[in-house]
């Protein structure tokens, strides 16, 4: 066995000469522990918001968007777009129409985005799972129906618990404005539209975004043809994403921009890896304060064993072997303090999973704060403590059994 660790073990247990020693020492153990706690905390919290996140724009997104590179709109026609509904890993292809419209309601105006969406939009998007009130449903006999977004049906006033039969009105300019005539009405596209849900997604979506039926958005924006502003992919396999949007650029060529989840919203993600790892930085230099508790801890406890230290180097141990003694001493305490830390922090966590012990009020989309725990969180973790506990050891370690040496002989 290790004699060096051996020893340290003994030490870790046993109560010193001074029970302010023992003190320090636990309170090194206890900052470590609370700090690496708080990191397994704090990380799942932000992978459960993440997470979260990604759900709710993957119920509204595609995993990848066709768009063109000029122009606004594009006719998906031809041999090439009949290749594209063959290719291996595609589940579904939707056409979607959007732009901006003028909509009213009695005397509320709003700008909004109009959607228009094909088919397969609710079974690609689960768009559904996002209405809060009434049904998905966009068109119902010869009336055409909108989603409205919770922040856009605010403005106009639509509830709930209004009854009426009153469409709201969209405008639009119509294309081609120079053979128009001299009246201004004349250069509007008015139609009716009623309300059949109101989703919520996030603010930035909610206050934005209405969702009609591709045939009433191409009416409204004056499109006669089968024209469309993107078309919308879903994969059998999102993990093919990758490939398959390789396969969809050497098919299609350079006169469109194919993009998958990531690079649709890439601020959000950038963000959201940008604020986890700031996060998790900031409470690393927490930890470094609360581990310099090791430091003092083992300063103290040279000081106490200093009669050891000279029994054993007369016994011939070397310099390295006691240094070893005190080194594992501060490793010691740094594994035990990350191992509970990182035990509390994952009961907590589970805890919050199962029971939902922290909830959120007000008109959210989930009724308690989401969680996830990730095996690479502790994974970095585990490794940033052993390293800052090493660092920490090291220093007292080195600097005073080799003055004690020097003072015994």
């Amino acid at each position: 066995m290790n004699l060096s660790l051996f020893i340290a073990k003994r030490y870790l247990v046993s109560k010193k000469s001074h029970n302010a020693i023992n003190i320090i020492s636990g309170v090194a153990l206890g900052g470590i522990a609370i700090g690496t706690m708080a990191l397994i905390i704090v990380l799942s919290a932000f992978n459960g918001i993440s997470d979260l996140v990604k759900s709710l724009y993957n119920s509204f997104g595609a995993d990848i968007e066709i768009t063109a590179i000029k122009g606004k709109t594009f006719l998906p026609i031809g041999s090439r777009f009949e290749s594209l509904h063959n290719l291996n890993g595609i589940k579904y292809v939707d056409e979607t129409m959007q732009d901006k419209a003028l909509l009213k309601y009695g005397d509320q105006q709003v700008l909004a985005t109009i959607k228009g969406v094909g088919s397969n939009f609710a079974a690609m998007t689960h768009f559904d799972t996002l209405i809060r009130e009434g049904k998905y449903y966009l068109k119902n006999d010869n009336s055409y129906y909108g989603e409205f977004g919770i922040g856009v049906a605010d403005k106009l006033g639509i509830n709930s618990s209004d009854q009426s039969y009153t469409p709201i009105s969209c405008y639009a300019f119509k294309r081609g404005l120079e053979n128009s005539s001299l009246n201004p009405e004349d250069a509007i596209t008015q139609l009716p539209l009623y309300r059949s849900g109101i989703f919520s997604i996030n603010d930035d979506f909610d206050s934005r975004y209405v969702i009609v039926s591709l045939d009433f958005a191409r009416e409204l924006f004056d499109y006669h043809d089968s024209s469309v502003t993107s078309l919308e992919i879903g994969l059998a396999n999102p993990a093919t994403s990758d490939l398959v949007k390789k396969q969809i650029k050497d098919l299609l060529g350079t006169d469109y921009a194919v993009k998958d989840r990531f690079e649709q919203n890439e601020l959000l993600f950038k963000t959201l890896k940008s604020e986890k790892l700031w996060t998790f930085i900031i409470l690393v230099f927490i930890l470094i304060i609360a581990t310099f508790n090791i430091v003092g801890s083992l300063s103290m406890l040279i000081i106490d064993k200093q009669k050891d230290i000279s029994i054993l180097h007369n016994m011939g141990a070397e310099i390295n072997s006691i240094q070893k003694i005190f080194m594992y001493e501060g490793i010691l305490i740094t594994v035990l303090g990350a191992a509970i830390g990182l035990l509390l922090g994952t009961i907590i966590c589970v805890l919050q999973i199962k029971f939902k012990l922290v909830t959120m009020t007000g008109n959210f989309v989930v009724d308690a704060y989401p969680v996830s725990l990730q095996a690479s969180d502790y994974a970095g973790i585990l490794a940033s403590v052993l390293v800052i506990g090493f660092l920490a050891s090291w220093y007292p370690v080195r600097i005073f059994t080799a003055k004690k040496l020097k003072v015994t002989t």
